[in-house]
């Protein structure tokens, strides 16, 4: 299957990153490449791109994309959570932008086996990087009926997370829990049928966001890589960060907040003794795909971007 996936506020990204010619650039989630080379069509012969995802098959379709444009170009195979390390490999210790696009590729999503869709039927998977070991079957044959029941609430905001935890545990009494299709089905008795006739998106939607969350770690990594970046950004450099569901964009939203603080004294103190200094200001609200993006790319519907610049 061909790699395809349309990158959401692609306009939006490159204005947000203010692209230097001679810049130095970071895409943490390289993918196709759909951002990536808008940044690379930017860059003169003296401008720096460093993409990194831990999808092999994006690896190589990136590579082969990239392969065009006039500036330097290191492709790393790694998680984003290993940022520190990588530029420190490429011997690199300040960046002119970096960029974060959260979540799951169409790419992945459409990829049967793959195991991310509840739409088609497959192995229980859901890696991002399909060289580590621990994937949604783990998850789901070997996570207890607490632990369920916590990342389906917690990550996939479930109203009957309980429930479905109690029907995944009574049903792995008889078998193990192979393809998706099992799950959905689980999934689907497990939420009374008034309840399902009454929702508008499919059952088990929120509870396969959860897993996926789980198997790939993808908020635990979200704050401290975010605090590395903007370490690593020169004066007047840009973060910017794309987000797909409220748990990524709360995590986003209160990290830059944090960094764009100044004085943290107590508040009964006359005067500031902390001398603490914001590291980063806002360079605008929560940007949302226009209408005309939204009706073209279904999936971008809950994507939004927050940019930061530092100081």
């Amino acid at each position: 299957m061909e790699f395809e996936h349309i990158s959401v506020l692609p306009e939006e990204v490159i204005a947000g990153l203010a692209i230097k010619p001679d810049g130095i650039y970071v895409d943490c989630t390289l993918g196709g490449a759909g951002h990536s080379s808008r940044i690379a069509s930017q860059l003169n012969e003296n401008g720096h791109l460093i993409g990194i995802d831990q999808d092999e098959d994006a690896i190589k379709v990136a590579t082969e994309r990239l392969k065009q444009y006039q500036c330097k170009i290191d492709i790393v195979h790694s998680n984003f959570k290993n940022l520190e390390a990588i530029l420190n490999d490429l011997n690199i210790e300040y960046i002119d932008g970096i960029l974060f696009d959260l979540g799951v590729s169409s790419y992945q999503l459409d990829e049967a086996d793959r195991g991310f869709s509840y739409m088609q039927d497959a192995p229980l998977d859901m890696r991002m990087d399909k060289t580590q070991d621990f994937s949604a079957y783990n998850v789901v044959n070997e996570y207890d009926e607490e632990q369920l029941n916590h990342i389906f609430k917690t990550y996939g905001e479930e109203r009957w997370s309980k429930r479905i935890a109690e029907f995944i545990v009574k049903y792995r009494q008889e078998k193990k829990i192979e393809t998706t299709g099992e799950l959905v089905d689980i999934i689907r008795r497990a939420i009374p049928a008034a309840v399902r006739k009454k929702a508008t998106g499919h059952p088990a939607k929120r509870i396969f966001q959860a897993i996926r969350i789980e198997v790939n770690n993808e908020l635990g990594i979200l704050e401290n890589t975010f605090k590395t970046a903007v370490k690593h950004l020169n004066k007047g450099g840009k973060i910017a960060v794309i987000t797909f569901h409220s748990l990524e964009d709360r995590i986003t939203k209160n990290v830059f907040k944090e960094l764009s603080r100044g004085c943290i004294c107590p508040p009964h103190l006359p005067i500031c003794v902390c001398n603490h200094k914001p590291e980063i200001k806002l360079c605008s609200k929560a940007i949302k795909p226009s209408k005309y993006e939204m009706d073209d790319n279904s999936r971008s519907k809950s994507a939004k971007l927050r940019v930061a610049e530092k100081l």
